[in-house]
């Protein structure tokens, strides 16, 4: 049966496997899965142990770094905008980094933004967390308003409290994208957790 998730996770067979620490027995996995050899009919498929790696001096005090492609964490010092720019801790289906993406959820013109938001991003929980509150939220307020439009004090009273709202939650999804903590908002947070759960 297909599985159309949007997201899945990698299958382990496809995973590439250490090689064999030097001087070491060798220790057989309790996973057949995951054994270093496994014969396959007549044929014995085994990781490579010959390869060559490229080795850098990291204490000699050099002065090129190699380009690993290691990702950098959330937790470096710095404000908006600050020295996070070259954070990518999370990969995003748009090519935003998480955090920018998730403020987008609150900034779009809820709620039509945040759908919008959900139909193109597929990878980041984070993200799709905030698009669903957002456009739960919102898509609650925009009825909240058309019950109200009869009185220009009340709908401009709303308006001031949706611009508060929306920089409030706007702020609280940029900072809390440091260590992902979701803040929830009452109803509509939980509500948008178990849709997400759900996918």
């Amino acid at each position: 049966m297909a599985n159309f998730a949007p997201y899945q996770d990698i299958p382990e067979t496809t995973r590439a496997l250490s090689p064999p620490a030097l001087n070491s027995p060798r220790i057989a996995s309790p996973r057949t899965s995951l054994d270093r050899t496994r014969n396959i009919g007549t044929a014995s498929v085994t990781s490579p142990t010959n390869a060559t790696y490229q080795q850098y001096d990291y204490f000699g005090g050099g002065d090129e770094q190699p380009d690993r492609g290691e990702r950098v964490a959330w937790n470096t010092p710095g404000g908006f905008g600050g020295p996070r720019e070259d954070v990518d801790m999370f990969e995003t289906r748009l090519g935003l980094r998480m955090d920018y993406e998730a403020c987008l959820a609150y900034l779009l013109l809820p709620p039509a933004g945040p759908v919008l938001l959900l139909m193109l991003e597929h990878k980041s929980d984070y993200v799709r967390f905030h698009a669903w509150q957002s456009s739960l939220l919102f898509a609650f307020i925009f009825v909240i308003h058309i019950i109200f439009s009869w009185s220009s004090i009340i709908s401009w009273l709303l308006f001031v409290g949706d611009v508060a709202l929306i920089g409030f939650m706007t702020m609280r999804a940029y900072k809390d994208a440091e260590n992902l903590d979701r803040y929830e908002v009452p109803f509509f947070g939980a509500l948008a957790n178990s849709i997400l759960d759900d996918e």
